[in-house]
């Protein structure tokens, strides 16, 4: 393999999502995996799928498109609310897609019945974090109206916390979302099938609260591929948290200023960062630029300091010997990181 590669270790993330789903099974929740952080790669859609997982989730068609290419035939389900430009291409490939507008929803149901086909809907309601979901007010005007649409089933309600403002998922929005349960099930005559509380942030009060809101359904991605909630990054026991390494190559190695010399001006980037005048250093240039990776997920060896990036180089600080030109570097990514790495068509990615 050439560099930079991401280093995936496919039987980790295995262990990972069969691990949760035996934590949270006693609290009768169902672990749906999100596969976006990995583009929907078919190779971690079947390892998630032999790990046990029923039900996959991805937040953009191209890549639930992708697995279905490749023979992935497990219901999928949408988590980002569908594009008006593409109702028809989710309608045929996913099962269930959430939704915030009912205009969205009747396109859904006008397309489904155009092709002949049944798609479920789960209607995510605003908790707080002012990112996507119906206001509760508004809510059951909202299902009223869905209900009535032909090739359209209401699976059940959901909401997403932490991902804009970081609002933390509590004793008050949780049991907000478990009233609007109850008066949904009450007004309709119904019984929802699926409430899906959210994500990978969920998961601390989870554990503390033992599910007292009985939600059945956590959309889970960071928890599996890096084996911590999402909250507070704290581990989750028993789980790996060395999933993915990104690995580079050190192209230039030399002892250098610390200190710039010239008129100084803002950077390719706009920045102008402080910097500390430490004499000479042991400076080292690594082949992996923001166009491969968002540097601020990267965390480098005991020794190694990361100094500065641009678009095609990251600059490294070594306090050890100086490293030789060629040499690998491994550095941990999280989450942030392997977002931008796996969409960089520059970063080799290595299953192993």
């Amino acid at each position: 393999m050439s560099n930079p590669r991401l280093q995936i270790n496919c039987s980790k993330i295995a262990e990972n999502s069969a691990l949760l789903m035996q934590i949270l099974k006693p609290l009768s929740i169902d672990i749906v995996p999100v596969t976006k952080v990995f583009m929907g790669h078919p190779v971690i859609a079947r390892i998630l799928i032999d790990a046990g997982a029923t039900q996959l989730a991805d937040s953009r068609i191209e890549n639930i498109e992708r697995m279905r290419s490749a023979g992935i035939d497990i219901p999928i389900m949408l988590i980002r609310t569908p594009m008006l430009s593409q109702v028809e291409r989710v309608v045929m490939n996913c099962n269930i897609s959430l939704n915030t507008e009912l205009s969205v929803i009747r396109a859904l149901s006008s397309t489904a019945k155009k092709l002949g086909v049944f798609h479920e809907v789960i209607i995510m309601v605003e908790l707080g974090d002012l990112r996507e979901g119906v206001m509760p007010y508004d809510l059951l005007h909202v299902i009223k109206e869905a209900r009535l649409l032909s090739n359209i089933g209401l699976k059940g309600i959901g909401a997403n916390l932490t991902c804009r403002y970081g609002i933390a998922p509590d004793s008050h929005n949780m049991s907000l979302l478990a009233k609007l349960v109850t008066e949904i099930e009450t007004h309709f005559q119904l019984k929802l099938e699926v409430i899906s509380a959210g994500n990978s942030a969920n998961l601390l009060w989870t554990f503390s609260s033992k599910n007292i809101n009985n939600f059945n359904q956590l959309r889970l991605g960071e928890a599996i591929y890096f084996g911590i909630e999402a909250l507070e990054k704290r581990h989750i026991k028993g789980a790996h948290t060395n999933t993915v390494k990104l690995i580079a190559e050190v192209i230039e190695s030399n002892r250098k200023p610390s200190m710039p010399w010239g008129k100084r001006h803002h950077n390719a980037f706009g920045e102008q960062q402080e910097i500390t005048n430490k004499g000479d250093i042991n400076q080292v240039l690594i082949a992996l630029g923001r166009q491969d990776v968002d540097p601020e997920g990267l965390t480098p060896p005991v020794g190694l300091s990361i100094v500065s990036s641009c678009s095609d180089h990251l600059v490294l600080e070594s306090t050890g010997v100086p490293l030789k030109i060629g040499q690998e570097i491994e550095f941990n990514i999280d989450y942030v990181g392997l977002l931008s790495a796996m969409t960089s068509p520059y970063v080799q990615k290595q299953f192993i």
